[in-house]
């Protein structure tokens, strides 16, 4: 619940930001309503940036691997015993 009052938040401010904007002269009016589509699009660029460097960085976990290895033969074996086929070993 915190996590949605900070975003709601921060998206009142940069709307109020927007708003102030558009009532003064500082920056020209035509520039000024397409903010909102380059704040998405830099959002947007922000979350792919992210998931990149996320897939650069990913951890390699052997004893994970070795554990989930063990798991998929019991649910073959599992499987097997109860006559459903799995496929190749």
């Amino acid at each position: 619940m915190k996590h949605i009052l900070k975003i709601l938040s921060l998206l009142a401010a940069i709307f109020s930001l927007w708003i102030g904007l558009l009532q003064t002269s500082i920056v020209p009016r035509s520039h000024a309503w397409v903010l909102p589509v380059y704040l998405v699009i830099t959002l947007g660029c922000y979350g792919l940036l992210m998931v990149g460097v996320g897939l650069m960085i990913f951890p390699t976990c052997p004893q994970e691997a070795s554990l989930l290895q063990k798991d998929i033969a019991e649910a073959k074996e599992f499987l097997k015993v109860r006559g459903v086929d799995v496929g190749l070993d």
